[in-house]
């Protein structure tokens, strides 16, 4: 049996919600971070705790509303690997909390191709170069998984990607990216609520 749906202990969870970035204060508030700026928003309104363990991870267990008054048993991740390792840690909580189908992962990423301060959502699809759905792609052996990517906009050269996805962000576009944080863990909330394809609708049609 592949990674999905393995024999484990336990009900298996609804939900895993990842959110990409590197491990460390030095890398705090910066562009290649706002998956996990997202993620802690989405603990903290669930008044959950991301504590380490196992599966090089932060980890909070806990529940969102689903469709029709249900709750969704949901793990909320920050890999503590480095963002290209982000696989290893997404792999073993893929068999940790027995996740089925790719389509129950969601993870929170920068997006170079996307303006700064702009979320969208996207079921599969190419990786556009990212280290980090690289990593995940190799470990899980699928693309099937849900991004929700935040814009950071692409450096004036492209050698410099690097240096600019890790760069402190200036005020001005550090406000445009603190929204796009917001409306990147209000799409979360719905994708759970009420199924990734009115998300996008909802999110994707807006300009």
């Amino acid at each position: 049996m592949g990674l999905f749906g393995r024999e484990g202990k336990g009900s298996p969870f609804d939900w895993l919600v990842v959110g990409l970035g590197n491990p460390g204060e030095k890398y705090a508030n910066t562009r290649h971070n706002v998956g996990e700026d997202a993620l802690r928003l989405l603990a903290e309104r669930r008044d959950v705790t991301l504590k380490g363990g196992r599966d090089n991870a932060l980890i909070a267990e806990t529940r969102f509303p689903g469709p029709d008054g249900s709750d969704a048993r949901t793990a909320l991740a920050f890999p503590i690997t480095y963002m290209n390792e982000s696989g290893r840690a997404v792999g073993a909580m893929v068999r940790r909390f027995r996740i089925e189908l790719p389509e129950q992962i969601i993870v929170i990423q920068d997006e170079l191709d996307l303006p700064p301060g702009e979320m969208k959502l996207k079921r599969g699809g190419g990786l556009a170069g990212h280290n980090g759905l690289r990593s995940i792609t190799q470990h899980l052996k699928t693309q099937d998984y849900i991004r929700v990517r935040i814009g950071v906009g692409k450096p004036d050269n492209r050698h410099v990607g690097k240096v600019h996805v890790l760069a402190k962000i200036p005020k001005r576009q550090r406000e445009l990216l603190d929204v796009a944080v917001t409306e990147a863990a209000d799409a979360v909330e719905m994708i759970i609520a009420d199924g990734v394809d009115a998300a996008m609708q909802r999110y994707n049609s807006k300009r």
